[in-house]
């Protein structure tokens, strides 16, 4: 049944977790594996750029990391006003079809810039997926239970990236950096296709159902009836806390783009084996994945910005016990302290954003948020690449730590608290 204006009526959709398990846990179990095809690359590939392509600078080897971040970020924000113009199904099993071909140039490419296309590849299927598992469990999920779903979103994720950092690292080790490291992505893109084509169902009423229900605004920056611009401006700097999360996430994920392109190239100049690496590539995504259906509750109870201020300065001392490290078992606490912080942060700076985001915009202010937070990928690739060039990898990794300290520090100073209970 549909209304007068094509839409299907919303009285009788009920929010909250326990009323829409079925399709929340299905939608968990898809981020997963969108998790699973960033997860293939974290071991291999900065092994690749070194030992079969053969490229020398940093800045060069990392430009995988650059396109990857900056074609993310752009599509963020296109999903979040794809998602609420033409719904989050579409959106979701396009994001799909975009990256069919990615495992297989990654494990037949014949030049660099073969594997440069496919992160491009990549970075849209990965904004067009994970922003809109993101936007569907909000949706569902209604305002009390936020934190947890989207500790569950992004532990799924990144845990699923842990796993197949390892799993590929495994694998590699036995039979080479290609091409069988990638068939375990190609399993999941035909996987992930069908079960978005056939199971997953459309979430956008229920957005519209807690909008008539949303309380009247109290300013002009909560009304329901704001442009696109209007939300990116609002969403980057005019609101306190909303900003502030943005510039929490993009230096996040800055960091995020160190463990992944930078690490492992240090753990390899001090002679690490690649099953070595490959456990400490794990591990990080690993904590930070199942940590996060501990810290998204915790969120819950007792706010976001605390949490989110304690995450960006434990991930700061974790990057300069990198930095200091010489031995695994070193960089193994370094690691595991990496993504406790990570832990403590990720699923709280989407809260947040949810928290504040009026229903009727709040798809498209996720966008901006991810735009802001995955171009960290872009910018740590080309920051640490540069800094490795002219200074070296430790000079390089102490400057990032300093600079995480300082996204902590800003946050306890700009940000207010979110969460209604608080």
């Amino acid at each position: 049944m549909t209304t007068s204006d094509g839409t299907r009526p919303t009285s009788g959709l009920r929010l909250g977790l326990r009323a829409n398990l079925g399709q929340f846990t299905l939608l968990v179990a898809i981020n997963a594996l969108v998790g699973g095809m960033l997860g293939q690359e974290r071991t291999v590939l900065p092994l690749l750029a070194d030992r079969v392509f053969h490229l020398d600078a940093y800045t060069s080897a990392l430009t995988y990391i650059l396109a990857f971040g900056a074609t993310k970020a752009v599509t963020n924000f296109f999903a979040g006003t794809l998602s609420d113009r033409y719904g989050r199904k579409p959106v979701l099993v396009a994001g799909w079809l975009i990256a069919l071909p990615v495992p297989a140039m990654l494990a037949w490419g014949p030049s660099w810039g073969w594997i440069v296309a496919a992160n491009v590849l990549l970075g849209v299927n990965q904004g067009l997926t994970w922003s809109t598992t993101v936007i569907m469990k909000i949706d569902l999920a209604g305002p009390e239970r936020r934190g947890l779903a989207m500790g569950f979103n992004e532990a799924a994720g990144y845990v699923a990236v842990a796993a197949t950092a390892m799993a590929t690292g495994a694998i590699a080790a036995h039979y080479g950096l290609r091409p069988a490291p990638f068939l375990l992505g190609a399993a999941y893109v035909v996987l992930a296709l069908g079960l978005s084509t056939l199971a997953v169902r459309e979430t956008r009423d229920y957005a519209r159902a807690e909008a008539a229900r949303h309380p009247a605004p109290d300013s002009p920056d909560r009304h329901s009836e704001l442009t696109t611009s209007q939300i990116a401006w609002l969403t980057s700097a005019r609101d306190k806390a909303l900003s502030a999360a943005s510039q929490a996430g993009l230096v996040n994920n800055l960091n995020d783009a160190l463990a992944w392109g930078i690490f492992p190239l240090l753990f390899a100049a001090h002679g690490l084996s690649i099953t070595q690496i490959g456990i400490l590539a794990a591990l990080y995504p690993a904590v930070w994945g199942a940590g996060q259906m501990l810290t998204g509750w915790w969120s819950d109870h007792i706010g976001r910005k605390h949490l989110i201020t304690t995450g960006m300065l434990v991930q700061a001392a974790a990057i300069a016990l990198v930095a200091a490290g010489n031995t695994f078992g070193v960089w193994a606490g370094a690691q595991i302290l990496l993504g406790v912080g990570t832990a403590l942060v990720y699923p709280t700076l989407l809260a947040t954003i949810g928290d504040v985001a009026h229903p009727a915009w709040r798809a498209r202010a996720v966008g901006v948020y991810r735009l802001w937070r995955d171009g960290g990928f872009a910018i740590g690739a080309l920051l640490a690449g540069i800094l490795a060039d002219a200074y070296g990898l430790t000079t390089a990794i102490w400057s990032i730590a300093a600079l995480t300290a300082a996204s902590g520090l800003l946050v306890a100073a700009r940000m207010y608290e979110t969460h209604p209970r608080t």
